[in-house]
């Protein structure tokens, strides 16, 4: 991905008809969505964080409905986790993972800063990789990703 993440996200929002503001907020709060209006916390230190948050908040513009704030409602609790999962996918998709490993980047904290995430965004999004396909998926019919320790293995085929 490329290091104007949040910029690209600014404008697929725009595209949406989604207005995004920042301003200060309870730490506890790094975004909110509401009726095609993002807040992201303005006291998020850096443009990574706030392109984690702004893409799971436009995860809730795609993928939720009414009132959420209640995380003790099992629905609710739902609609965040599919919001999470559209922001996992939209900014760590597998392709990135393969990416990176072709660049020959290691290590998480090289990962993140190269696909363009936090760190602990990107562990979170392999986290929902493992659970969703297992300890690993094959991509393509020529990578084998690995999820627990993250890994890539490039398949060769016989001619």
């Amino acid at each position: 991905m490329t290091p104007l993440i949040y910029d690209n996200l600014l404008r697929e929002a725009e595209h949406l008809c989604i207005d995004v503001h920042e301003k200060p907020m309870s730490p506890r709060n790094k975004g909110l969505y509401g009726d095609n209006v993002i807040w992201i916390n303005k006291m998020l230190i850096t443009r990574t964080e706030k392109a984690c948050t702004l893409a799971e908040e436009i995860g809730h513009y795609h993928t939720s409905y009414g009132d959420i704030i209640d995380q003790s409602d099992v629905c609710a609790r739902r609609q965040e986790l599919r919001a999470r999962q559209w922001a996992y996918w939209r900014l760590v998709p597998l392709t990135e993972i393969v990416r990176a490993y072709k660049a020959r980047v290691s290590g998480r904290h090289e990962i993140a800063e190269f696909i363009g995430v936090t760190e602990e965004f990107l562990q979170d999004s392999i986290d929902r990789y493992r659970d969703k396909f297992g300890l690993f998926v094959v991509l393509d019919k020529r990578y084998t990703i690995y999820f627990d320790p993250l890994s890539v293995a490039e398949l060769f085929q016989e001619s």
